[in-house]
C-alpha cells in the first residue's frame, strides 16, 4: 500500500481532474460561441471615467496671476 492510502489517492486524482477540466471547459464554452463572451463582457462596465472637469489655467495665465499677486503685495 502507498503512503497516501487509496481514498486519499482517489481524492487527489479527482481534485486534479477538476483543476484541469474547469479551465479547459470554460475555454471551450467561450471559444466555440463568441456570443457567450460578448454577453458576459457586455454586462459589465470595466472602465468608468469621471466627467471632465474644468481645465487648469495655461502657463501664461498662471504667470499673469502671479504678477498680479506680486503687484498687490508690493502696494501694501
Amino acid at each position: 500500500m502507498s503512503s497516501l492510502g487509496t481514498s486519499k489517492g482517489i481524492l487527489e486524482i479527482a481534485k486534479f481532474a477538476v483543476y484541469v477540466s474547469v479551465p479547459i471547459g470554460l475555454m471551450y464554452f467561450f471559444a466555440n460561441n463568441t456570443k457567450n463572451i460578448q454577453r458576459v463582457m457586455g454586462n459589465r462596465s470595466y472602465v468608468v471615467y469621471p466627467p471632465e472637469g474644468p481645465r487648469p489655467p495655461s502657463p501664461e495665465e498662471l504667470r499673469e496671476m502671479a504678477r498680479e499677486i506680486a503687484r498687490k503685495n508690493n502696494i501694501r
